[in-house]
Parts: C-alpha cells; structure tokens; sequence
C-alpha cells in the first residue's frame, strides 16, 4: 500500500507537470506577443505635446498590412520622431494595451540677436544661419548656424573670431536665441615662399599671384594680404599657366602649403614648384584629315613660330583662331587639337595642329543663371555663337573669357549638359553679380598743374545694360573743370563701342604759361576691336577755345610816362627792337608782357576746331598696370577743318618696348615723334595748335620748356617769353627699371635710371600781328616778334623712383640735363601721383 501510493502520487504528478508544460507555455507566449498586437494606431496616446499635434505624431508610426504595430514600426516611429528636430526627449512606455509616447518638445524660438558683429551685417548672417524666429529650437542646429557664423568670418580673413550661442528662455515654452560674436583681427599673410623656382626669382612669382604679404600699409590696400583659400589655390593655377606661358611645358605646381604662426598671428604660405626644363618650338605642322580644308591654309593664323619659347597661351589663341576661321570657310564642326611631341635631349617642341571633323553636336539651349542685376541680353551678347548653331568649344571659351574681362561677375561658369538627343547640347552660364558702381574722391599734386583733387560717380553696367557712365569734377591749383563720359560697348548689337565725351576745361597761368584757356568740347567715337591685341578708334571731336591774360600782360604802354627812361636809344643798346616813331611802346616789356600770338589770339576770340580723327593701337603688354614684357604702340592722326576757324593735319606717334633682363630688372625703350602740317588753310597755324614740349618729352625740362621760344625782351630783361611750340619733334628714351631687393615686395617700390634726347622745332604759327610797333612797316623793317627756332637736340640723364603705393602711382624723378638750348627752362625734380580714397 505504501508503495502504491508511492506510485500514484509520482505518476499524478507527472502528469500535472506534463498538462501544466503547454499551458504555460501558451500563457507566456501571450503576455510576450500581446501589447503589440493588441496595439494599433487608435490604442497610441501621446502626453506632453503642445503644439504638435495626435494624428502628426502618431503618423510617425507606421502598421504593418493588418493595422498593427509591430516591435520594429515603433523603433522606426521613435527615431523619426527623434529626427524631426521637435522634440527635446521622447520615450515610449507600454501600459496595458495601450502604447504611451511622452514627449517633450523643443522650445519656439521668439527672436534672433546678434551681439559685437561690425564687420558683418545682422542681415547677412540671417540669410546665412538655419535658425530662424518662430521656428523649433534645436540644438544641433544653433552648432551648425555657430559654424556657419564662424565660415563668414573666416572668408573675409577673421580666423581669430569666437561665437558663442546663448539661450534666455522665457514664458509659453520661448526661448531668445542670442550669438555673441567676437571678431578679432583679420588674419592676413606673414610670409608667401616659393619652394624649388629656380627660373623665375620668388619677387617676380609674387607679381603673378594674387595673395600678398601683409605690411604697414595693408589696410589701404585691396584685402590680398588676407588669407583666403580659395584665393591660393587659385594662385596655384596663375602660377602654373606663368610658367607655361614662358616654356616650361612641364612645369607642376605641386602643393600650396598654409600653416597658421600663434607667434605672428598670421598664415605662412608656401608653393612647391617644380619647374621641369624648358622648351623652344622646334617645328609647327599641320594636319588636316577633312579633305577639302587644306591646314596650311591656317598657318597664318597660328601665333607659335620656331625657334619661339614654348608659350601655352599663344598656342590656345592659335586653336581658338583657327577653328573660328574653319567655321567661317564652312567647316562648322571642324575640331584644331594640338600636340605638343617634347624632344628631351634638344629641350624642343615640335607643334602638331590637327584639324578633324567633331561630332556634329548642336547647341539646343543656352541658359542663363545667377543674373540678378545684368540683363540676359548683356550675356548672350558675348556669345559669337547661339541656339541652334554648331556646338564648337574654342567659341565657348572664348565667351567665357569675354565675360570674364567685363568685371560685371563675381564669378563666370560655363558648363555643358546632355540635350534632349545625342546630338544636342545645353549650354549653363552661370555667373553671381558683383558691385560696379564707383564713387571716388581721389587728389594729387605735380610740378606742372599744382594740387588738384577729382570727384567722380561712374557706373560700368548701368541699369544692367552693360552701359558705362561716369560724371568727374575737377578741383586745382592751376586746372579745373567737369567731364562727362557714356559709352555703349555693342552699338545697334554689333561688336562697335560708341562713346560720348563732354567736358570742360579751365587751365590758369602759372609759371611755365603766361596766359589762361577756356575749353568747352564734345566727341562722339567709335571702337573697333580688330583683334585681341590690335584696336580701331574713330572719333570726331568740336571744342570752343578763348584765351584769358591778367591786365599787365597786355598793357603795351604801361610805362609810357618813364619814356625818357626807354628810350629808343636806351631799348636798343640792349639789343632790343622797337618802332623809334612810336614811344608807347618802348615800356612794353618792361614789366612783362604776353607773346605776340597769345595777344592776338585774345584779340580774335574764341576760336571754334572741328576735327576728324583715328588711333591704331597694337598692344601686348602683359599687364596694362605694370608692364614688365611686351610691345605698346599708338598711332594717332586728327584733321582738323571739317568747319570751324582752323585747318591742320596732326600726326603722333608713340611707342614702349618692355623686355625683361636679368635679376628682375626691366627694361624698357620709348620712341615717340609727331608731325603737324598745314593743310590749305589761309590762317595758318595757331600758337595752341603746336605740340608743346617738356619733362613729357626729355626729363629734366621743365614743362613747356624746350623748343621755339619768345624772345623780344630776352636781351633786355635776360628772360625769355612763352615758349612757342613747334611743329615738328621726336624723342627717345632708354630705361632700366629694378626693384629694391632689400625692401619687401609689398612696399611697391622700384628704382629706375635713364637717359633721354629729343627735340621740337619748327614753329609755324603767327610772328607779326597789327598792333603799333609789332609789323614790319617802311619804318621799322625789323619790327615784329623775335622768337628762337633751334633744332638742337636736348638730352638728359636722372634716376626715378617708382611707388605703386596704396595711395595710387607715385612717380619721383631728378634728371640732369646734358645738351639744352640757350632759351630752354630747366626742372630737374619732377614729382607726380594721386590718390583715390
């Protein structure tokens, strides 16, 4: 018995436990399973939102196909509720069947301030920040718009800025959102280096590129001494496309190092060059695979020649040239590719231009983007090229380049995408404004026109039209005057510049000119770009003139009572001419007077000249502002007697040769000439219409102080008169210039040495006027201006010195002349420059 109930108990409990085993099982798997699937989107309850509405944050949970949320639906609704910036904190807790989210959301953002911002606009760094009033706080956000504060500042040279972000809250959930700015200093650039420049000095490069070193004198400057990336990396390619331009066809500009001192608070660049050897052109061929364009029919389009230093420039303005001229014979889609085959061991190039035909690709659209001032018109204008035409690169760069040299942009982009076939293309020009408006008040001063100080208001792409307009006032010491200028670049959408100039002149006396002129003048031209480097100007040109004299200049009796003091006897043992029947006269000169065709001049009038003229000018400097290579020639002629009171022809001539030499010095050889001729007229020429020679001409002298002179009162006073001008001169002038290796480049200053010769002669205007005593008679044969007419040639030699100075061009010369003539006027210091500010 005992042991049957053993028995029954252990078989009923084996039993219990098997019976019990599924039960729980069941149970278990139903409180594990259940929230979820009992859970739908009406069983989500939502505590602790304001603002954000149930159904917004209960869409953030997504049901599966049978309406129910499983575990992963709501991990997924949680992160993005997380990620929406709303909420400060969510959490999700099961409570029955129920799934309850608890939220705390993001304060509203009431205002905006910005605190110890000069330099920087409230209303630029707005538009830039992310965080706007009325808008969800987040913090991850107000980092970004600290960054972003921070990157402004950095991009106009402020590395040392500090921006904290400060939060004030305040009732209803707001918070004041407050970025206290600490600018600091700008960071400029300590030092530029040039690693592995063995062609070209590291002063040379640093005329090239367009960062600069900081110095006492930065904060007038242009901001290049600021550190800006984008600015050395761009200086980068200058450099690269210098060497290249000057042979070195394999020259790398390898890294451009920037490194921050503490100890100078500035940047230290440095570029790595290697420079590679350099090339001479050793042959140019040409190879042409379409069969009715022969290539050596383009030779004279190409600017690469033997035995020329390899120049990458010239050979893209060759391609460009050349394929423009196959596209005019017809060949819309004939492609120029050079190649360059390096002879190593000759250090050569040898110049292959193959021409083939491109794919014919077609142009479907051009597009215009970032315009927000300049007209679309003002653009595409610039295009030799437009829809529908033949899709051909060197024209695309070539407009590229065109609107670069505007200086409407801050930047020029131009980009090609797939069209709506294979065949077609889609031009994208994209370009971001820049200011063109300029309002300066500049002032100066020089030996010949005293101080003078400029107002000026121009305009380079008025209206967005690409009009240029400018209205000037001048202020001096012996000059004064307005003028007023407007140009058209493309004149009824042609490719002609028309410019309209008034203006008007006043011109005192001073000590190199006895007399004053009045001028009033208006000139309509015309320019014709006949190529990159050779310009055509027409003009026409109508001005007023009158002459002005002080009362003692022109008082021929002014000492008529001490006429027993000149008498004839007396004038004339001093060698002077005077009319012994008329002693009026014999005081004339006693305490100056005018020259006889000033006097007459002011006797006539004004005097109206109407003229018709051209200038030829082949340039190919390569800087305009501080020419160290290339040629600059300007041919000038003006007919004057279209009407009017005068009849002249005038020519002038005036050419520069820069070359460099040796160390940094360059040197520079000007040859300039004129010739004035009168063309059928009875009158003459004018006193005013000579050229007018000095310092201009040969250093050293003053202004207006070489050439034909009055001398009537020379013998008797030891003085001469106004000089006369001639009709005839010419000059020439050997130059070195070098800089100061001593002195850092950015000081901008240079030496220079020289020697000059020249002359003027000539003089054809009037000697005789009826006045008494002044024209030859039956009694006074010798009566009549006496003048000096010498060609004698006038040499000088000085040494200048050169400051491109933040102030503008500052020049200082002291020449010391050699050879003059005996009535000339000698200025050995010469200073001239001005400012705008």
């Amino acid at each position: 018995m005992k042991v049957g109930m053993r028995v029954l108990r252990g078989g009923l409990l084996a039993a219990l436990i098997m019976v019990a085993m599924p039960v729980a099982a069941v149970v278990t798997a139903a409180l594990v399973s259940s929230p979820a699937a009992a859970q739908t989107l009406s069983s989500i309850s939502v505590e602790g939102n304001r603002r954000v509405e149930l159904d917004t944050i209960r869409s953030y949970f997504k049901p599966d196909a049978n309406g129910r949320l499983d575990k992963a639906s709501i991990d997924d609704g949680l992160k993005a509720l997380i990620e929406t910036g709303l909420f400060q904190d969510v959490k999700i807790n099961h409570v029955g069947n129920r799934l309850v989210v608890s939220v705390v959301e993001n304060p509203v953002i009431n205002r905006i301030a910005f605190e110890g911002n000069k330099k920087v606009k409230d209303d630029q760094l707005s538009a830039e920040i992310q965080s706007k009033p009325r808008g969800t706080f987040s913090r991850p956000m107000v980092q970004s718009d600290t960054q972003r504060i921070v990157e402004i500042y950095r991009r106009s040279g402020r590395y040392d800025v500090r921006v904290t972000p400060e939060i004030i809250e305040q009732p209803n959930n707001r918070v004041d959102l407050v970025f206290t700015i600490n600018e600091g200093a700008k960071t400029g650039v300590k030092s530029v280096e040039f690693v592995g420049n063995h062609a070209f000095s590291s002063y040379r490069l640093k005329d090239v590129i367009k960062t600069h070193e900081s110095n006492i004198l930065s904060f007038l400057g242009g901001g290049g001494d600021v550190y800006d990336p984008d600015r050395v990396e761009a200086d980068r390619d200058l450099l690269r496309r210098y060497y290249l331009k000057h042979g070195f066809a394999d020259v790398q500009v390898v890294a451009a190092l920037t490194e921050y001192d503490p100890a100078r608070h500035g940047f230290l660049v440095t570029f790595k060059i290697d420079e590679g050897k350099q090339y001479r052109v050793g042959s140019v061929t040409f190879q042409s695979s379409i069969p009715s364009l022969d290539g050596n029919s383009l030779r004279s389009f190409s600017r690469v020649h033997v035995g020329a230093l390899y120049n990458a420039e010239a050979l893209e303005k060759s391609v460009e040239e050349m394929q423009v001229e196959a596209s005019r014979r017809g060949y819309a889609f004939a492609v120029v590719r050079p190649r360059g085959d390096r002879n190593f061991d000759a250090h050569t190039v040898s110049i292959v231009f193959a021409i083939d035909e491109g794919p014919r690709t077609y142009i479907e659209r051009i597009n215009i983007h970032g315009n927000t001032r300049t007209r679309d018109y003002v653009i595409r204008r610039e295009f030799d090229i437009s829809e529908g035409d033949a899709y051909n690169r060197a024209l695309v760069d070539r407009a590229e380049r065109r609107l670069k040299n505007l200086d409407y942009f801050k930047t020029v982009k131009i980009t090609t995408e797939p069209g709506s076939s294979s065949d077609r293309v889609i031009l994208d020009v994209n370009v971001e404004d820049k200011s063109t408006g300029d309002f300066s008040v500049s002032g100066g001063y020089s030996t010949s026109d005293g101080a003078l100080a400029e107002v000026s208001i121009s305009e380079r792409n008025l209206l967005g039209r690409g009009l240029f307009a400018k209205a000037s006032v001048q202020y001096g010491q012996y000059a004064r005057g307005y003028s007023l200028s407007f140009v058209e670049p493309y004149l009824l959408d042609y490719r002609v510049a028309l410019g309209l100039d008034l203006y008007q002149r006043e011109q005192l006396p001073n000590s190199y000119i006895s007399y004053g002129t009045k001028t009033l003048g208006f000139s309509p031209r015309l320019g014709f770009g006949l190529r990159e480097d050779l310009t055509l100007q027409l003009r026409y040109t109508i001005y007023r003139q009158e002459v002005t004299l002080p009362d003692y200049l022109q008082n021929c009796n002014n000492f008529s009572g001490n006429s027993s003091t000149w008498t004839p006897a007396y004038l004339q043992s001093h060698g002077f001419v005077v009319n012994p029947n008329d002693s009026a006269t014999w005081g004339c000169y006693s305490d100056g007077e005018a020259s006889l065709p000033i006097r007459q001049e002011l006797a006539k009038g004004a005097t109206l000249t109407s003229m018709l003229g051209y200038s030829l000018t082949y340039n190919t400097l390569d800087n305009n502002k501080n020419p160290t290579d290339g040629l600059l020639i300007d041919f000038r002629q003006d007919f004057a007697g279209v009407g009017g009171d005068v009849t002249y022809l005038k020519s002038a001539l005036d050419a520069k040769y820069y070359q460099p030499l040796v160390s940094d010095i360059v040197g520079l050889i000007h040859l300039q000439g004129g010739i004035l001729n009168n063309v059928g007229g009875q009158n003459g020429i004018r006193m005013l219409d000579n050229f007018q020679m000095g310092s201009n001409l040969v250093r050293g002298f003053a202004p207006n102080g070489i050439g034909p002179r009055d001398i009537s009162a020379y013998n008797l006073f030891g003085v001469g008169g106004d000089a006369l001008g001639g009709t005839k001169y010419w000059g020439a002038s050997v130059e070195l210039q070098m800089p100061f290796w001593f002195l850092p480049k950015e000081v901008g200053l240079k030496g220079a040495i020289y020697a000059d010769a020249g002359s003027l002669w000539d003089y054809k205007g009037p000697t005789t006027y009826a006045l008494t005593g002044e024209i030859p008679s039956a009694s006074c044969p010798n009566c009549g201006m006496q003048f000096d007419d010498t060609n004698k040639v006038r040499s000088s030699v000085g040494v200048g010195l050169i400051w491109a100075s933040p102030f503008g061009p500052l020049r200082f010369d002291y020449a010391i002349p050699i050879t003059k003539g005996k009535y000339d006027r000698v200025q050995e210091f010469r200073f001239g420059g001005g400012t705008t500010f």
